[in-house]
């Protein structure tokens, strides 16, 4: 939320590069469409997450529409470190976005990895044509992105980030990323799968290569779905962080050690749902994620279909005493 929907005094934020210096694999809540919002931010960072983004956000529509700015990002005094993942094709758009949200944020990430044609955007489906993974055949453009966005922005403590998938001629994608580092990019996140690969088993070889071809901090992300799968791919990779995204929809304790999501994290989220007024589909939809290991199929013919908030809430403490 921007403007008349947020405190406009700029509070002392976080530095997102102090948690690389410190010495241990930073835990990242990836940016996903619909459900790293506010609210779902608030609760993994109550079970060991570190570094939240928010979902994607198309930076021209934000930059144009007022209403687009309120829709899609909101924020509280909480909600720190936070990275602003925006889509972008153009360096001065991109730099708008960040100027609009840098008061607010801790730092903006260019979506340089998603591999859909459309984009989810206010409720809807628009075309992707010059966004996300292509970038990547296009490494003077994300390098003039980066650089505009670090000029632009004084304060040095605000990050510029890009997240990428890989080439299948890796030395393509350590060309890129040695000229985002050449113009000032903060860290890297890499997602090991080139953009035809969907499931295919993850490449973290990879990752350790671009990992020991610069010397910015490199995130690793793919597939990482328990606690020890993070400790395994920060070993492999020497990553100096690790980025999950349907691991934490699914226990979004999973940072904290548990290796399903406790009650406890399920009330939690009733809690901070309820304060922040999530809308019922993505409320309940978190919930059948989170409750995807402890329950029973019957449990879940029953549970998925519930309709109201009401309804969802009597079959919990019915059910679980939450």
């Amino acid at each position: 939320m921007i403007g008349d929907n947020l405190e406009t005094k700029q509070c002392q934020l976080n530095d997102p590069m102090e948690l690389f210096n410190s010495g241990q694999a930073v835990k990242i809540c990836a940016p996903m469409v619909r459900y790293s919002k506010l609210a779902f931010r608030t609760l993994v960072r109550r079970y060991g997450c570190d570094l939240c983004y928010t979902p994607m956000i198309v930076a021209a529509d934000f930059v144009r529409s007022a209403k687009a700015r309120d829709s899609e990002f909101t924020t509280n005094k909480g909600d720190h470190p936070v990275i602003v993942q925006f889509a972008a094709k153009e360096a001065q758009v991109l730099c708008d976005a960040a100027s609009i949200v840098c008061p607010f944020a801790d730092g903006v990430d260019l979506n340089c990895g998603c591999p859909q044609r459309f984009f989810f955007f206010q409720e809807r489906w628009a075309m992707a044509e010059g966004y996300g993974a292509c970038l990547i055949n296009k490494p003077e453009l994300v390098q003039d992105m980066v650089r505009h966005v670090r000029n632009q922005i004084d304060d040095p403590r605000f990050s510029i980030s890009i997240k990428i998938r890989i080439h299948e001629d890796l030395k393509r994608t350590i060309d890129l990323c040695q000229k985002a580092e050449a113009a000032g990019v903060s860290w890297i996140t890499v997602h090991g799968r080139s953009v035809e690969e969907r499931h295919q088993p993850v490449h973290y070889d990879a990752i350790k290569t671009i990992k020991q071809s610069l010397s910015i901090p490199i995130v690793a992300n793919g597939d990482i779905k328990t606690l020890k799968d993070a400790e395994n791919v920060h070993h492999l990779t020497g990553a100096d962080g690790i980025m999950v995204a349907r691991g934490l929809l699914a226990n979004p304790a999973m940072f904290a050690g548990y290796e399903e999501t406790p009650l406890k994290c399920i009330q939690d989220w009733v809690d901070i749902a309820l304060e922040h007024g999530t809308p019922f589909s993505c409320f309940h939809h978190h919930l059948m994620y989170m409750m995807e290991r402890i329950t029973s199929k019957q449990e879940k013919r029953v549970f998925n279909v519930l309709s109201s908030t009401s309804a969802v809430l009597d079959y919990l403490n019915d059910h679980y005493g939450v």
